[in-house]
């Protein structure tokens, strides 16, 4: 039996709730590179982004029962478990080891780059209007994930001047966006 060129989205899902190969097969073929544009966002080594991306998709297959169409289009979930995970994985002790070992270079934090991405939506050109510490936070905790505690030690500020700085920089983007 040849496999199926497309599938609209009730019959793909159902399909990988039955645990059909053929239609993961198609799924890992026409999302895995949008997943891993997400990863990428956070998980920057390319290594550990491609074990991410791996793990995303074996999540799908095992958790697609909890999937909710009525909550939202599947590759939407998908997102989600993909950004979860890359959240976990930048979290996890033996990821922040990872980063123990390599050099932190000076200008990294003089000098902020705030990754975008396609689903971005003309975030770029808004952010670019915040200051570049405020910038550097929006980054770090939205877009790696870090929290907040490991801002102020990665930055040697105080957590509440996080906090601080983070909410008026929030502010200040919910104010240009409206």
């Amino acid at each position: 039996m040849n496999a199926k060129l497309t599938y609209d989205e009730g019959e793909l899902v159902a399909l990988l709730k039955n645990k059909n190969d053929q239609a993961f097969s198609y799924l890992y073929d026409n999302y895995a590179g949008a997943l891993y544009g997400v990863v990428k966002q956070i998980v920057t080594d390319t290594e550990m982004c491609n074990d991410v991306v791996q793990e995303v998709f074996v999540s799908i297959w095992r958790k697609i029962d909890s999937y909710d169409a009525s909550k939202g289009r599947l590759f939407t979930w998908m997102l989600n478990v993909a950004r979860n995970a890359s959240i976990d994985k930048v979290r996890s002790r033996n990821y922040q080891q990872s980063l123990k070992q390599q050099p932190i270079d000076d200008n990294e934090l003089s000098h902020p780059v705030v990754r975008m991405g396609i689903d971005d939506f003309g975030l770029k050109k808004v952010l670019s209007k915040l200051k570049d510490e405020q910038r550097m936070l929006v980054d770090l905790s939205y877009y790696q994930g870090y929290t907040h505690e490991q801002i102020a030690k990665a930055l040697n500020i105080p957590l509440g001047t996080v906090k601080t700085r983070l909410r008026a920089a929030l502010m200040q983007l919910r104010t240009m966006l409206s």
